[in-house]
Parts: structure tokens; C-alpha cells; sequence
């Protein structure tokens, strides 16, 4: 009887042969990698929305999101072959973070508030920019434009080169809010859900939900990520807010999700 051929273990592709493969090489083989994405932002609501987004799309894993700037250096210290989102309002050193980046293939994309200056985040050669009033469509255009090793940045922002109009915009807004709106609004940009302002403001939660249907209608957005995103957009909203809600500390997590978990709810 010939001896049976032996049983071994089935060997596993080599994950670092599979990271030389070019995302246009994987193209013509007929392989589909993901981008894999960090988001680091200090704005829960605006990495809740980014996550949201990015969930449903199946070229994109997210593997991981963080809130001040130790986990950001963190991140891309450990991190290999990622794209990280990153909030410009965490005020990194970009030369820190270009230095840290270039030994394990990390790939950024800042995201700037309405009134600040690319300048430098362009002299570091930053792979993409661009601000918070982003729409859907072109921040998935951008993330998709990195992960080809190409560079994007946004041409068509509102927030520099437009701040008059802005700023008449959110001083309208910021003149129809009571001061309990606005301590509402500071304190969901700074990450609060329904409950958290409740217990802050000494109000019950449907007090609150009611005095949101009354700012949203106020400010003409439909929902709490539109609304922060609105506030993070327009500068005086946004400095109003955060006078309103300066001795309330920020809702800061650090969480790491897998591809296949729920984002943070809204």
C-alpha cells in the first residue's frame, strides 16, 4: 500500500509579499485591497460621520480612530501601509510626523477647519487637504486619490478665501441662538450625546432634544453631525460655542474598530 501523502499545515500567504503588491498591480490581477484608514480627530461627531461613511464602502477598512495628538504619534509610529485622517485642530508637528512616517509607509490626509491656512501642511508635502465643509463624495475621492500615492487637495473650499461670507453666515446664526443653544451646540461639538448635556445642563434629556429641534431649525440643519459640522464650519458660531461651554471638559475616547464594527452612533 503506497504510504498516504503527509498532512501538513496549510501554509498562509506572506502578509509582506502581499504588501509589495501596488494597489495597480492589484488592479490588473484582479485583487482588491483595502485602504486601510485611521481617523484622528478631537470632534467625536466629525470621526462618528468620516466612520459612518467609510463603513459602507468595501474598498475602505477602518482600523482605527483616536482623539488628542500622544495617540496620533502614537499611530503612526506603530501603523504600517495606513492612511491617517487627521485633524489639524490637534495641532501636530508635521515635521514629527513626516519623520515617523517614512519608515512604515503611512500616508496622511489633514483636515483643517474653514479658517485655517494649508501653507504648511502643503511645504510638508502632506498627501491630502482638506476642510471639514467637505462633501461626501470628494472626501471619498480624496482618500481613494492617496491610496494610489497621488496627492489631493481640496480646490473648491468655502473656508479661506471665502470667510466674509462665512462669518455673515454663522453671525446670523450665532444672533438666533439663546445662550442655552449654544452651550447645546459647544457641548455636542465637544462630543456630548443627549444624555451627558442633560446631566451638564440640569435638564432632562427630552428638554434637550426638544431645544435641538429648535436649533436645527434656527441654523437649518437636519441632524447632530450637520449641525457640529455647520458650527465647525462657520468661525464665530463656532468661537460662541466654545465660550459658552468653556468649564465643560471634552468627551474624549480612544477607540479601535475592525472593519466589520459599528461605527460610533450619532
Amino acid at each position: 500500500m503506497a504510504p498516504s501523502p503527509k498532512r501538513g499545515r496549510k501554509r498562509q500567504p506572506s502578509t509582506a509579499r502581499l504588501s509589495l503588491v501596488s494597489r495597480e498591480s492589484s488592479h490588473i490581477l484582479g485583487l482588491t485591497l483595502s485602504l486601510r484608514v485611521i481617523i484622528a480627530d478631537n470632534h467625536e461627531v466629525f470621526r462618528a460621520g468620516i466612520a459612518r461613511f467609510l463603513a459602507v464602502e468595501d474598498d475602505f477598512q477602518i482600523v482605527g480612530q483616536c482623539d488628542d495628538l500622544a495617540r496620533l504619534y502614537k499611530t503612526v509610529e506603530t501603523s504600517n501601509g495606513v492612511i491617517i485622517l487627521f485633524a489639524g485642530s490637534l495641532a501636530p508637528s508635521l515635521a514629527e510626523l513626516v519623520r515617523g512616517s517614512q519608515a512604515n509607509n503611512v500616508r496622511f490626509v489633514a483636515v483643517l477647519n474653514s479658517f485655517e491656512n494649508p501653507q504648511p501642511y502643503l511645504q510638508y508635502n502632506i498627501d491630502g487637504v482638506i476642510y471639514r465643509d467637505i462633501s461626501r463624495v470628494e472626501a471619498l475621492k480624496c482618500l481613494r486619490t492617496v491610496g494610489r500615492g497621488q496627492r489631493y487637495i481640496q480646490q473648491d473650499s468655502q473656508g479661506p478665501f471665502d470667510t466674509l461670507d462665512s462669518d455673515l453666515i454663522g453671525q446670523r446664526a450665532r444672533d438666533r441662538l439663546s445662550r442655552k443653544e449654544l452651550q447645546i451646540i459647544g457641548l455636542i461639538v465637544k462630543g456630548y450625546k443627549n444624555k451627558d448635556i442633560a446631566e451638564a445642563l440640569n435638564n432632562s434629556e427630552q428638554v434637550i432634544k426638544n431645544y435641538l429641534r429648535s436649533i436645527f431649525d434656527k441654523t437649518g440643519v437636519s441632524d447632530r453631525l450637520e449641525l457640529a459640522l455647520f458650527t465647525l464650519h462657520h468661525k464665530i458660531l463656532l468661537e460662541a460655542t466654545a465660550l459658552s461651554t468653556a468649564n465643560y471638559a471634552d468627551s474624549r475616547s480612544f477607540i479601535a474598530v475592525s472593519a466589520r464594527s459599528t461605527p460610533v452612533s450619532v
